[in-house]
């Protein structure tokens, strides 16, 4: 492991995190004016097994992948391949919602957050059949009018758009155009070596019945959700309301129907451009480092697509969100101690991130599960101990 000494309170806090029992296994990288100046990691990647955690331990990161797929459709756009203010249907013939932008798309504004008709297993690792679900489907509201978050379908939307475009799945892309180039540990679609070193889900620590105080320097969760209302409450009725639109757009294609749901290698293999990503820390951190650094997109381009498109309440997560173009920005579901970062969550708590005024790039992944209403706090304590580091390096 490494971590450079002025960063020694972020060493402080990983490990805390392991003492007070919130980790099974995890890493984190960070990459400062692109050094990496931590390289941690610690614990199980197999609680069955035992098998502990290294640091080419790759993980499933969830939504961190929409990142990615931002970044691809944005190196398209740069070489006039995709216009993002043309309708979809312009590349995509058969998608009947010709209200809808690509812009739309990766802005979550589509009204298309749900596949409405149930996906089979056996159609998990076709991506295009699953498009093609979409493509005949009306909006839920009117495109361009709103925002909820697309956690499922916006990569099956966006892939069909770059397939059609190029003829290449985004996984295939992002092997050949960034984590080959680049050398990172970062498969969209992992081969068979890698899922055998995976490290596997599972799901959240229980409660203590007497939860120990936190720490002052973190925000106050906040209660009161858009529309009124208690948030935590509104949350809780949502995840529990299997028809709530939160649970329809997390839930189909629905991995819970594979023996060990995320873990199972027809996930991992299937590579899907909303959550399909398979990472360390390094290498989600280093994807952010390249995109800070301008050498996966124009430093023009990626202050256009970090630039907040929507913000205010989510139609699907309840709570105010904000988005970019593919890019998470701060806000209720990206809580960050910078109003100047912008990256992507991953459910359960993975994170990463990048900041060019502070020249930062944050790659975080663990294997147990923080639940999706209290959330998780661990990746923004981790992060918050970055940032505080900053003031002491000249």
């Amino acid at each position: 492991m490494h971590c450079d000494p002025r960063f020694a309170r972020v060493r402080e806090v990983f490990e805390r995190q392991f003492t007070d029992g919130q980790e099974l296994g995890a890493a984190f990288a960070v990459y400062h004016r692109g050094e990496l100046v931590v390289d941690l990691w610690d614990g199980i990647a197999d609680r069955h097994t035992g098998r502990p955690w290294l640091r080419d331990t790759p993980a499933f990161a969830y939504s961190c992948t929409k990142a990615l797929t931002a970044t691809v459709l944005l190196q398209l756009a740069e070489r006039g391949l995709v216009d993002l203010a043309a309708p979809v249907a312009d590349v995509w013939p058969e998608f009947a919602a010709r209200a809808v932008t690509v812009e739309h798309l990766l802005t979550h504004q589509a009204g298309l957050p749900v596949i409405e008709t149930p996906v089979p297993v056996a159609e998990f690792g076709d991506q295009p059949a699953m498009a093609a679900r979409l493509a005949g489907q009306e909006p839920l509201w009117e495109p361009g009018s709103a925002h909820g978050y697309h956690a499922l379908t916006y990569g099956f939307l966006v892939g069909e758009v770059v397939r059609r475009v190029t003829g290449k799945s985004v996984g295939e892309l992002v092997a050949a155009e960034i984590a080959g180039p680049l050398g990172l540990d970062l498969w969209m679609g992992a081969p068979d070596d890698v899922i055998a070193r995976a490290a596997r889900i599972t799901g959240p620590a229980r409660r203590p019945a007497t939860p120990a105080p936190e720490p002052a320097s973190e925000p106050a969760a906040p209660r009161e959700a858009p529309g009124g209302g208690d948030v935590v409450d509104r949350m809780a009725a949502a995840a529990r309301d299997p028809e709530s639109l939160m649970n329809r757009a997390l839930g189909n294609p629905a991995m819970r129907l594979l023996d060990g749901g995320a873990n199972h290698p027809v996930i991992l293999r299937a590579g899907w451009p909303a959550a399909g990503v398979v990472t360390t820390a390094a290498g989600l951190a280093g994807f952010y480092r390249a995109l800070v650094a301008g050498e996966l997109l124009r430093p023009a381009t990626l202050a256009d697509a970090i630039r907040p498109r929507v913000a205010g309440p989510d139609r699907v997560l309840v709570v105010d969100s904000s988005f970019g173009l593919g890019f998470m920005r701060p806000s209720m579901t990206f809580l960050m101690p910078s109003r100047t970062a912008f990256g992507h969550s991953g459910m359960g708590g993975f994170l990463g991130l990048g900041d060019p005024e502070h020249e930062l790039a944050v790659g975080y992944v663990m294997n147990r599960m923080a639940d999706m209403v209290s959330g998780s706090m661990r990746a923004y304590r981790l992060t918050e101990a970055v940032y505080a580091s900053l003031p002491y390096i000249s």
